[in-house]
């Protein structure tokens, strides 16, 4: 039976689970996702835990926080008055914003979460959600299309 290289297309699915159970996605084989192993859709490890796959064996990897979305850092937690958000929201913990940021000269749009709202201000963390996590894939690849 054939196996994944680098290179190949390949459609999958999967579920992303924290350690705590928790899914923070599941692809279902009614919308499966097509990567191009080696273009970097994917966190590096897991694209190297789909090669040499099979079409329809599943396997389960789990990957450290640095081999996913890196560690957290405390220098991206940020407190911002609540009047910055003005009438449009009431910020609450848990809630994941849109916020626009300058870096570089640029305007960029990143998720913040709310991890505090204390008196007239709201503390935001930038990290990334999945940052400093382990991560569990259950993966299955459902095609694959070699390169020509």
């Amino acid at each position: 039976m054939a196996k994944v290289k680098e290179s190949d297309t390949v459609r999958i699915v999967y579920i992303g689970k924290l350690d705590n159970g928790h899914i923070f996605k599941e692809v279902h084989i009614d919308n499966p996702l097509t990567v191009k192993i080696g273009e970097s859709e994917l966190p590096p490890t897991v694209e190297l835990a789909i090669i040499g796959m099979e079409a329809g064996k599943p396997k389960k990897i789990r990957i450290a926080p640095d081999e996913g979305y890196g560690p957290r850092f405390k220098d991206l937690l940020h407190e911002l008055p609540v009047r910055s958000f003005g009438n449009r929201l009431i910020p609450k913990p848990g809630m994941v914003l849109s916020q626009k940021v300058s870096k570089d000269g640029k305007q960029h749009t990143v998720p913040a979460t709310v991890i505090e709202v204390k008196n007239d201000n709201v503390v935001v963390d930038y990290n990334h959600p999945l940052a400093g996590h382990h991560l569990t894939y259950e993966l299955t690849v459902i095609e694959i299309n070699p390169t020509q």
